[in-house]
């Protein structure tokens, strides 16, 4: 090879050498400074080192998504799942015992209070309230010709007195008998439709058997449970509404009817009895019941799910006023698909960061995507930034 081929092989290997040199040591730029020689480009080479000169080296200004905060609720509805059961319930049994002769009602019959639903055998008692009413006419006859005598001192007084006592037994007597031959009859203590009767005429009962099962559903009572955070909150004669879990195209209106003194100490609940209306019959005792109620609620802004940062100190948003940006330490109440409730200052309406949080500083100016640069937002909102996904 010629020596001036070699001459330039050896330039070019230098000169890729050097090059490499120059860009992957970290200190090469430093090093040639001080040998007086400056790689950096001059404004006359570079127009963007020029206007990095002339802008004092500015970063570019970060562009972000922001969306508007709302308001929302929590806390105010709650559901739960309750058990129902008729206004009033009772379980027929007799005062005395004996041989049953006769039912008069049967399965589904609607009765009134008072009405007598079936008869015991009551052939002794008839005899009893008989032989008492006999007894009370004589001693009332006895206590008149007591009375008559008198007047001619025949009989004395204390004899008259006797007399007047023995009518007040006799009369005791007869309402004793009347008493135990009226319950020979076994009534209706409540108003309501008559369940499946245990037992059947021939029977012999005593005063603890079952006669008939009585339910008055007019109105129907759905026990339920709620957390005790919703106690003071709850007052009778609160509305509700109910659906039925075996109706549930149906929904029936109520009222809260009572409230229990305490709180369960195992559960922290509180027991809670609510009266819905029973149009045509159609709901049964025991069914199970879907209750909800509403309360007042609390309301606080609502920002997007993105938005919420995290720093040592905790949750922080950052909020854009007039193209600056704050940051405004939050506490999350409550999470959300489409959004997150929070406690912090923030208004419905104020801009708040939704993306390219990371390039966001305290103080620092942004600009809102879709936003022109020269643009604030001061007292304008963006168009088609607010709520646009980047």
């Amino acid at each position: 090879m010629k020596v001036w081929k070699q001459l330039v092989l050896v330039v070019v290997i230098l000169a890729i050498a050097g090059a490499g040199w120059l860009y992957f040591f970290p200190g090469s730029t430093n090093l040639l400074k001080k040998a007086g020689l400056d790689t950096s480009p001059t404004a006359a080479t570079d127009p963007a080192a020029a206007t990095g000169q002339r802008r004092g080296n500015a970063q570019p200004t970060p562009i972000v998504v922001v969306r508007a905060a709302e308001q929302a609720k929590i806390n105010d509805k709650f559901s739960a799942i309750g058990t129902g059961k008729a206004k009033s319930s009772v379980s027929v049994t007799p005062f005395a015992a004996g041989r049953m002769n006769e039912i008069l009602v049967t399965s589904g019959t609607k009765v009134e209070a008072g009405d007598v639903i079936a008869r015991l055998d009551a052939e002794a008692e008839t005899i009893a309230a008989d032989k008492a009413r006999t007894m009370l006419k004589d001693a009332q006859s006895k206590l008149k010709r007591a009375e008559n005598l008198s007047n001619t001192n025949t009989v004395s007084a204390v004899q008259v007195s006797d007399a007047g006592l023995a009518v007040d037994n006799a009369g005791l007597d007869v309402r004793e008998a009347e008493l135990a031959l009226d319950r020979r009859a076994i009534k209706a203590p409540i108003g309501g439709i008559v369940g499946i009767l245990p037992v059947s005429a021939g029977n012999y009962i005593t005063t603890t058997t079952q006669i008939a099962t009585i339910a008055d559903r007019t109105d129907v009572l759905v026990d339920f449970w709620i957390p005790e955070r919703f106690a003071p909150s709850v007052k009778v004669g609160a509305a509700v509404t109910a659906t039925s879990v075996a109706r549930p195209g149906e929904t029936f209106k109520g009222a809260i009817s009572s409230i229990d003194n305490r709180v369960d100490p195992s559960s922290r609940t509180l027991q809670v009895q609510a009266k819905i209306t029973n149009p045509n019959d159609a709901l049964r005792e025991g069914m199970a019941f879907q209750v909800t109620m509403g309360f007042a609620g609390e309301t606080y802004p609502t920002v997007d799910p993105l938005a919420i940062q995290w720093g040592t100190d905790g949750a922080y948003v950052w909020k854009i006023t007039d193209n600056k940006a704050q940051r405004i330490p939050v506490r999350i109440m409550q999470r959300n698909t489409a959004y997150v409730l929070v406690n912090a200052e923030i208004q419905p309406g104020d801009l708040i960061v939704a993306e390219g949080v990371q390039a966001v500083r305290q103080g620092g100016t942004v600009q809102i995507k879709g936003q022109p640069a020269s643009q604030t937002d001061s007292g304008t909102k963006p168009l088609a930034s607010v709520g646009e996904q980047g």
